[in-house]
């Protein structure tokens, strides 16, 4: 009976992925009269897979969670005696911590390794298909239908135009979602690289997701994706350290990088994508102080004036209160952050001092368990946890959660990462 509720699990994991890169497209193109709730799809389906693993106790709630829905319960009744007092907002915040969460540990219990890797290979051939779109959106009007924005808005999904062109999103609501996908991409990517264990998928596949990877840098004039493929080639150089046989495949990438580097840009679409791209790094660099303004502060995202800012309250303001959706429903105007949009300043103000510092705490000691666990699988020839752990630790970290499109890639990385631990299945 186990193995029928697994395999019903899975099916709803895969689909709660399917939802995530395609949420946006559904609010954009498909039922744009639903682009608000279409917000939350993902909802009932964690709530299904939670419910459904308890039921045939194949899960239960660890040590994590346990203290996670205890803080968060304490948050909800400071929400509703000292703070804003809103239930619906509060239940709009509090599902962060009480359903996807958990999902996160749901994820590493129900899938093995296989289902990594085979998720992996889809987000393969999803990236050669999303670059091709990305091409079409950077050089299509605003007007154009590819580019309408959520809730069929006819003023485009583009953000930040740089010489008339815009940072697009993709299949995804927001440019961030985009940037997200990508990041967890450049992870898989440079894992089938590597071939470890003989794990490869097809070459040609593969080729054309690295390819489509490095054009989408510049045509999504997004400095995340870059900063993100970065990271992963930095992780892949770290591991190498403890592989002879990794460095020289950390060699022949950069080769490689190299190489393709330069056949694209004899391109005239790639050229002109990576001017854009040059002056919008110039742009910004400027605008934030340099290279220490913009890498520093994009890779800590204010999280240590979020915990030192004096006027923190010590019971907080009030779950939920950190997302657009609270500032339509207690304001009733259009979408903004009412509090900092940097995720640790966001949980401090909802949560309060105290018990927002044990939330950043518990998810701050998740990504340390998984640095630990992810570098002894090296050694053990089992690279996997940790190229995932590349994109996952920011996102976990700092990702934010009261984003939907944020919080689904920081739940499902986590549990790829818990996954990817496991042996590979014999028959």
């Amino acid at each position: 009976m186990n193995d029928d509720t697994i395999t019903i699990v899975k099916k709803a994991i895969w689909l709660y992925f399917w939802l995530l890169i395609f949420e946006g497209a559904l609010r954009k193109w498909v039922l744009p009269g639903l682009a608000e709730p279409l917000l939350i799809i993902r909802d009932p389906l964690a709530i299904y897979i939670i419910f459904k693993v308890a039921q045939k106790n194949i899960w239960r709630p660890n040590n994590y969670v346990k203290f996670i829905w205890g803080i968060t319960i304490l948050s909800l009744i400071f929400t509703l005696y000292v703070g804003h007092g809103n239930l619906i907002v509060a239940f709009y915040g509090m599902r962060i911590t009480m359903i996807h969460f958990p999902l996160l540990f749901v994820i590493g219990h129900v899938f093995n390794r296989d289902d990594v890797l085979k998720m992996g290979k889809v987000i393969l051939y999803l990236c050669i298909g999303m670059t091709v779109l990305v091409a079409i959106q950077f050089f299509s009007p605003q007007s154009a239908w590819v580019n309408r924005g959520v809730g069929g808005d006819m003023a485009g999904s583009g953000f930040g135009a740089v010489r008339d062109f815009y940072r697009v999103p993709g299949t995804f609501s927001f440019t961030n979602g985009l940037a997200l996908f990508y990041g967890l991409s450049s992870a898989f990517i440079f894992y089938f690289l590597i071939g470890e264990n003989k794990e490869q998928v097809s070459k040609l596949l593969l080729a054309f997701a690295a390819i489509s990877l490095v054009i989408a840098i510049p045509l999504s004039i997004s400095r995340t994706i870059l900063l993100q493929t970065v990271l992963s080639l930095i992780f892949l150089f770290l591991s190498s350290g403890k592989s002879s046989q990794l460095i020289k495949k950390f060699v022949a990438i950069i080769f490689a990088a190299a190489i393709l580097l330069i056949g694209l840009n004899k391109f005239n679409f790639f050229q002109t994508a990576s001017s854009v791209f040059s002056e919008r790094i110039e742009i910004a660099s400027k605008t934030e102080g340099g290279i220490e303004g913009t890498i520093v502060d994009r890779l800590l995202g204010g999280m240590y004036s979020a915990v030192a800012d004096p006027e923190n309250s010590y019971l907080g303001l009030g779950l939920g209160l950190g997302s657009k959706v609270a500032s339509k429903l207690l304001t009733g105007g259009t979408a903004a952050y009412l509090l900092p949009e940097g995720e640790w300043g966001r949980i401090i103000g909802e949560m309060g001092l105290l018990l927002g510092l044990l939330l950043i705490l518990t998810r701050i000691g998740l990504v340390l368990e998984f640095f630990k666990g992810s570098w002894v699988s090296i050694g053990n020839s089992n690279a996997l946890p940790w190229l995932l752990l590349s994109f996952g630790a920011i996102t976990i970290l700092q990702g934010q959660w009261s984003q939907p499109t944020a919080l689904g890639f920081s739940i499902l990385i986590g549990g790829l990462i818990l996954a990817a631990f496991k042996q590979p299945e014999t028959t």
